[in-house]
């Protein structure tokens, strides 16, 4: 999980918990050039109560009536669609993820051989979750929606205590709100997160409208990159509208791999490519008219003008008070 950075297309439940409709999403991220396709693993009753209310924007998209259970059962996919999703990404070469919500979901997921956990943000507060996948010895994925930097630090000490190691931990900055606002993004926090914490990679999860903000984080230096996304954003669901359809998704995956390539080294010299223009855009001492053989060069009888094939301008002070060599014609280039 380094440079290039992981793009991880989150399906999360936009399959609204159809087989079919989260294979065609696997696809969509394969042809969008994601390296992974992320999804959200759970029974239902297990992590919601019966008494847990729907956040704003599920009521927005939902309706006001029903429990967030209610709503949330409805998305769910066993265990024989896991497996089927999991070889469905084997061979199409694409990185099956999926976020654990509860402690059984984990024990499915290690049955499936996932090589990578993704803890969601709102368990960077649950202990007993933390210890149980810190002591997986795996690569984990941390998002921090709604987290400061005190509870950060106390998630970081639980997985490590637990027998994970720092360079096996990635931490995203995120923030929970759907869609999030562009004044409450604070993608500098990453860049905090990173420097308070050593030997921890930094990535951006991105609930924003819009590409911009994922491919800003890269050039920030985020080594993971999350987006949802769905195949089409009418859908009935709690995430359809703030997600990407297939065609944006693929934009923000071509966008990001083209920033990267504009990152560069950081070391500054010519280009490659531009190599070639240096003699043509640059200048040369030239004659400002004709000058004769022992002539005194002057500011008056010499100038600078492209190409920059002759004497380079910064010899200025030393060229005036010299005397010509030869003849020269205006606008030829001064030899010595």
């Amino acid at each position: 999980m380094k440079q290039p950075a992981f793009i991880i297309a989150e399906a999360g439940v936009n399959h609204n918990g159809n087989l079919d409709t989260a294979m065609q999403m696997v696809g969509a991220a394969v042809a969008a050039g994601a390296d992974a396709v992320k999804f959200q693993t759970f029974k239902a009753e297990k992590f919601i109560s019966a008494n847990a209310p729907k956040a704003d924007y599920q009521k927005q998209t939902t309706g006001a009536s029903g429990s967030q259970l209610e709503m949330v059962r409805k998305l769910e996919l066993d265990e024989a669609a896991h497996q089927r999703l999991f070889q469905y990404c084997g061979d199409k070469g694409i990185i099956f993820l999926s976020s654990p919500f509860d402690l059984e979901s984990i024990d499915l997921l290690i049955r499936l051989g996932m090589q990578v956990f993704k803890i969601p943000s709102g368990e960077i507060t649950n202990l007993p979750y933390l210890r149980k996948l810190g002591a997986l010895s795996k690569r984990l994925i941390l998002s921090t929606g709604m987290a400061d930097l005190g509870e950060i630090e106390d998630a970081l000490l639980v997985l490590m205590k637990a027998g994970t190691t720092p360079e096996n931990i990635t931490v995203l900055q995120c923030n929970t709100e759907y869609p999030t606002p562009f004044e409450d993004v604070n993608l500098n926090a990453m860049v905090t997160i990173k420097s308070a914490f050593q030997g921890i990679q930094v990535g951006y999860s991105d609930h924003t409208r819009g590409i911009e903000v994922p491919i800003a984080a890269v050039a920030l230096g985020a080594t993971v990159i999350e987006k949802h996304f769905t195949l089409d954003r009418t859908m009935e669901g709690p995430d359809h509208w703030a997600s990407l359809d297939p065609n944006e998704l693929k934009s923000m995956v071509t966008a990001i791999r083209n920033i990267e390539k504009a990152m560069g080294n950081g070391m500054k010299k010519p280009s490659p490519s531009e190599l070639k223009n240096k003699p043509i855009a640059r200048k040369s001492i030239v004659a400002a008219r004709n000058i004769e053989k022992g002539e005194v060069f002057t500011e008056e009888n010499l100038t600078v003008k492209r190409p920059g094939t002759g004497v380079n301008p910064m010899r200025w002070d030393e060229i005036l008070g010299r005397k010509a060599s030869a003849n020269f014609d205006k606008d030829q280039s001064i030899c010595l």
